[in-house]
């Protein structure tokens, strides 16, 4: 019986930056990213695969600098299989195309046409490469247009999406009802996709399915009301087909950790327990948190909020306010306001901050928690 085992990823999108992260945190995301390459290649040894299938988007785009481009040729170059690296929109395959600086290497197959790849008698790959940042109709249908059914394991490689997301029509959507179809007569046995950036099974054959960035990408948001955001990404998929079984399984491969959380505070337990949310994360130094803070803190409260984040901001790769969910107030209690050791305009001035604080002015919360300070220590 002819069985075969092989790596699906895709979007891993070497030379991607985020604005959310210093220059440090940076360098170890760019790292992370090229080492996801060799982790797919210790994936393929471990489980004995034939070949690596990579389904679009290998670049974030054509004109990287020359030092993420050797790095990542070098890195391909010693995979220890074949590697098949499909253009997506990313990476379209134009004239000034970075997978130009691919094709001398001897284990990469750039998939640059539509045509049959024969990987070894009774295995093929059939791609549908974008040749423009936009498709202008279905790639995968014009793929599998003249196919006819096969006794041969046939894997198609597709980049794009399977439904819209916005009221515009979209030319280049992926019909996932004809895959499934030409699934049904024997045309081909699996669809490695790439584009969307988790991990997702299509349609109800168990052979369609995004494998998701091996990196993450974005943010998972665990705000209550959210979409979601990027909910199963950092992960490779170890397909075996064999006869009619297939066998499909989700292998972790991420290192970094991207997660939008919300937290509700009224007290100073609370701020206890928040702070406590964040201790729990093991590797901060690849974990990126934008968060907002809902509720109404007094003067102490507030304080050990700021200097509990304060304190973890340089730990993690990224710990930043997300301003648009952004609703905690400043309300001082009668007696923290009685306390409070200031006379005449140092009094005075700490009531209009307080006032101000509470109407979520960042600038005056800060001078607040930095005049209550002072006042403590005098």
């Amino acid at each position: 019986m002819n069985t075969l085992t092989f790596i699906h990823s895709s979007d891993l999108q070497l030379g991607m930056t985020r604005k959310f992260l210093d220059s440090d945190a940076q360098s170890r995301f760019d790292d992370s990213r090229l080492r996801a390459v060799e982790r797919l290649g210790m994936l393929a040894d471990e489980r004995g695969a034939e070949f690596i299938v990579i389904a679009g988007d290998v670049f974030e785009h054509n004109s990287l600098d020359p030092r993420t481009i050797g790095r990542a040729v070098e890195l391909l170059s010693r995979l220890p299989v074949p590697v098949y690296l499909l253009p997506g929109n990313h990476d379209p395959l134009i004239a000034d195309s970075i997978f130009n600086r691919t094709r001398d290497i001897d284990n990469v197959t750039v998939i640059e046409e539509s045509s049959v790849i024969e990987v070894r008698p009774g295995v093929e790959l059939i791609g549908a490469p974008l040749i423009a940042k936009h498709a202008s109709e279905d790639l995968v249908a014009v793929a599998l247009r003249d196919l006819e059914p096969s006794d041969a394991l046939r894997v198609l490689v597709g980049h794009g999406q399977v439904a819209s997301f916005s009221s515009e029509p979209a030319p280049g959507l992926i019909d996932l009802d004809n895959i499934e179809s030409r699934i049904a007569d024997g045309t081909i046995d699996y669809v490695a996709l790439g584009d969307t950036h988790s991990t997702q099974s299509l349609g109800t054959s168990g052979r369609v399915w995004f494998s998701g960035s091996p990196e993450v990408t974005d943010f998972h948001d665990f705000v209550p009301g959210s979409a979601g955001g990027e909910v199963d990404s950092g992960n490779a998929l170890v397909v075996t087909l064999s006869g009619d079984d297939i066998d499909v399984e989700k292998v972790h491969t991420g290192q970094w950790r991207f997660e939008a959380l919300s937290w509700e505070v009224s007290d100073l337990d609370d701020v206890r327990a928040l702070l406590a949310d964040l201790d729990t994360y093991e590797d901060k130094a690849r974990t990126v948190i934008k968060y907002s803070i809902s509720g109404t803190l007094g003067l102490e409260a507030t304080r050990m909020l700021e200097a509990g984040i304060a304190k973890q901001e340089p730990v993690f790769g990224a710990l930043y306010e997300r301003d648009r969910l952004w609703d905690l107030h400043l309300e001082p209690s009668d007696e923290e306001m009685a306390n409070l050791p200031l006379q005449g305009f140092a009094r005075s001035a700490m009531g209009e901050l307080v006032t101000s604080a509470s109407n979520n002015d960042p600038t005056a919360r800060d001078a607040v928690n930095l005049l209550f300070r002072l006042s403590q220590e005098a």
